[in-house]
């Protein structure tokens, strides 16, 4: 979910109005609303200060407000909980073990997204078992889903 996305997801979250938050965040008259459309259409980019008080306003985290970086911890947690709120990504237990499945009431995305992990799941296995190399594995990983030859999405050209 990228930036603009974010604000105006936390902002109805909160209930509140673009003018409000514009308000808020010390713009004055036309612009307050202008202003916030302007970042939730991505059209301009806040500053990471403003950033800050949108996040302060809006009682999150800057770390919700912006598009999450996956090579840290608190990036990674980030992303985890914008799949929870878009695609349906739940957390849960099994055995004593933290998993991370899918939703299955939102079954679009559920019937999708399994049949991709699968695919995922067989190749794992497969390098797991011994059948494929690494280098194997990763090739089928990084051309995803141009080599995926589980499902239909194989049959799609990669531009």
């Amino acid at each position: 979910m990228a930036i603009g996305k974010r604000i105006k997801f936390f902002r109805n979250r909160k209930g509140m109005k673009q003018k409000q938050l514009g308000k808020l965040l010390g713009f004055i008259g036309n612009t307050a609303d202008v202003r916030v459309a302007q970042y939730e259409s991505e059209s301009r980019i806040p500053k990471p200060d403003l950033i800050k008080k949108i996040a302060f306003y809006l009682d999150v985290s800057s770390f919700a407000i912006n598009v999450p970086d996956i090579d840290t911890d608190i990036g990674l947690m980030h992303t985890f909980f914008a799949l929870e709120d878009i695609r349906g990504l739940k957390i849960d237990e099994m055995n004593g073990d933290v998993i991370l499945r899918l939703d299955k009431s939102d079954f679009s995305t559920f019937h999708s997204m399994d049949r991709m992990l699968r695919a995922w799941l067989a190749e794992s296995k497969k390098l797991e078992n011994g059948e494929i190399t690494k280098e194997e594995y990763d090739v089928w990983r990084y051309r995803y889903p141009e080599l995926d030859t589980h499902q239909i999405w194989s049959k799609y050209p990669i531009f």
